[in-house]
Order: structure tokens, then C-alpha cells, then sequence
């Protein structure tokens, strides 16, 4: 199924990049999240390659194949606004439709709205719009959900690195299955005394959208750092309240590139993006082309309904030139 995928490596801003890469015609990048890869968009190469598109997945900095640099402020969404922008250069592209589901939806939104010149079309996943600037992120999200908040909790060095490199095939398992094992959103929450994994249970089954076959690949990729399976990713969240400081000059930008938000009806973030605030943040695509909401569907979105996502980026694509 996977055999007519290309991998390569290629360089941008001195970090080795691995790429996933299938078909020929204009460029549709695809940006994956956390704690995920490439390897997450496999259901998509192939309807994108046959519909005329250059499909290129690329591990983003830090994570699976691609390099991981030491440096935690290596890991701002400066950064890696700059590996894709540099990445649809070295590919030798003018312009890309830049697609990107968690993690990745914020680099997709942020790449498009700094550099609009380079973006024919894009499109988010799971996560909204949030604003580039303002007030540091991390301050509400201690108020609003307190001390054992997910992302308050990556924030300390080493020590969900540990328990998540401890076992990479369970931890990776037990949070694509566990975040939500009953399929209703609410914020990811680590309770005092409790460790990260404590929070997510081993699934008694594994859900139709993930095999273990799928899992090898997962596992094998992030194998490649070691003890560091996880830091690369993990850094991209200590990295918030720094980007809102780095990022203060373009607090209030919008998104004037023809858009798409994705997103599933089950889906976590739902629990920290209430109607009002999503409202607002869609706000900001002047230009938005559709907002798919997806019955039945968790955090995994295009893993979990890969037919329903790419027919949604088909159509939008398709309609960029009309």
C-alpha cells in the first residue's frame, strides 16, 4: 500500500529533515502533531498523489527521522514557520498548500499568516486558528485548568521525556488510545502525585483506525532518538509563552489565504476552545472556505476518518483556482 511513498532527507536552516513524499503536480505539504509523524497522514498520499499533487510529509524538527536539536528555544514556532517555509524552496516549489493537524495546525496557520506569499491554500485540523501574539498562554492555561494541565506539565525538562521514552510502543499506544477512552472532550489533566501515563489506560482493544502494524511503524520511527524519543516534540510545548513574546509585533494577524478547519465533534481540544472562542478564532480566516465537523470523530482526525479528510482537502483544494 505504502510502497509507491519516496523517503528522503534534505537540509533547511541546519536541520536534517526526513520526508515522506508521493506523486507530481503543485505542492501539498502535511504537517503532523503530537506525539505523531509522517506517518500519520498515510491514508491521504495517495488520493492527493492520484488527484495531481505533490504530497510531501515531512517529520517536522525533533521528531521520529528528523533531527532533533539539543536546544529547547530551538524549538519556537519561529522555527519552524522557518523549516517550512525553507522546506517549499528546497522542494523547489513557489507555493504550497499547507495542511496540519494538532502541532502542525498551528505551524500551518502561522506559516500562512506570515508569509501569505507562499501559501496558496491551508488548512487545520483539531486545532483553530489561535493568535500568534498576545499574552503568554501558558498564565491561562494555569488558571483555567490548573497546575496539572497537560501542557503545564511537559514544561519541566526530562520529566515526561523519561516516563514516555520509558516504553515508546505503550506510551505512544495508550495516548492515541486513551485520551479519550470514552470518547468525550475534556482537557488532559495530570493529577497531583500522578504521573502522565497514570492518566491515559492501556486500551483493552486497539480502536479500528490503528493497528499494530501501524504502531511498528509509530514505535520505529521514534526509536531513533532513544532516551529522547519524545524531547523534540515535548520542546515545541515549552516553547508557548516564548513564542507569544517572539511573536507580540503580529498579535491580532489575520489568515488572508484561502482556508479550511477540520475537526472532529469528539475532539479534546473542544474542551479548551468553547463555541464563543472558536467563533472568534475562525474569526481571523476572512477567507475561510469551510468548517467540517466530523460526527463520531476524536482528536486523531485524519487517522480516524481518513475518507471524510480527504475528501474535505479534495474539494478545497480543487476550488483554490476557481
Amino acid at each position: 500500500m505504502f510502497e509507491a511513498i519516496k523517503h528522503s532527507h534534505v537540509e533547511v536552516n541546519g536541520v536534517r529533515l526526513h520526508l515522506a513524499e508521493q506523486g507530481e503536480g503543485p505542492l501539498v505539504l502535511l504537517l503532523h502533531g503530537f506525539p505523531e509523524s509522517w506517518y500519520s497522514w498515510r491514508h491521504q498520499f495517495a488520493p492527493l498523489a492520484e488527484a495531481g499533487y505533490r504530497v510531501v510529509a515531512p517529520d517536522q524538527r525533533g521528531y521520529a527521522r528528523s533531527a532533533q536539536p539539543e536546544a529547547v528555544d530551538a524549538y519556537t514556532l519561529l522555527h519552524l514557520v522557518g523549516d517550512v517555509t525553507a522546506l517549499i524552496g528546497a522542494l523547489g516549489a513557489e507555493r504550497a498548500v499547507v495542511v496540519g493537524h494538532d502541532w502542525g495546525a498551528p505551524v500551518a496557520w502561522a506559516t500562512a499568516a506570515l508569509r501569505p506569499d507562499l501559501v496558496r491554500g491551508v488548512a487545520g485540523l483539531s486545532v483553530p486558528p489561535l493568535p500568534v501574539g498576545g499574552p503568554p498562554p501558558l498564565t491561562a492555561a494555569r488558571e483555567n485548568f490548573g497546575e496539572g494541565f497537560y501542557q503545564i506539565y511537559f514544561q519541566e525538562p526530562g520529566r515526561a521525556d523519561a516516563e514516555l521514552a520509558a516504553d515508546v510502543r505503550t506510551s505512544l499506544r495508550r495516548i492515541l488510545c486513551g485520551i479519550q477512552p470514552d470518547g468525550k472532550p475534556r482537557a488532559w489533566i495530570v493529577p497531583e502525585g500522578k504521573k502522565l501515563l497514570d492518566t491515559v489506560p492501556e486500551p483493552e482493544r486497539l480502536p479500528d483506525w490503528l493497528t499494530e502494524a501501524d504502531l511498528d511503524v509509530f514505535e520505529a520511527d521514534y526509536a531513533t532518538h532513544g532516551e529522547r524519543a519524545f524531547t523534540g516534540g515535548l520542546n515545541w510545548y515549552r516553547n508557548l509563552d516564548r513564542n507569544a513574546e517572539l511573536l507580540a509585533a503580529f498579535a491580532g494577524v489575520t489568515v488572508d489565504v484561502p482556508a479550511l478547519y477540520v475537526a472532529g465533534e469528539r475532539d479534546l481540544v473542544n474542551a479548551m476552545v468553547p463555541p464563543e472562542a472558536l467563533a472568534y478564532l475562525l474569526g481571523r480566516l476572512p477567507q475561510l472556505r469551510g468548517h467540517v465537523r466530523l460526527p463520531d470523530t476524536g482528536h486523531w482526525t485524519q487517522q480516524e476518518r481518513p475518507a471524510e479528510v480527504t475528501e474535505a482537502l479534495l474539494d478545497f483544494i480543487a476550488g483554490l483556482d476557481k
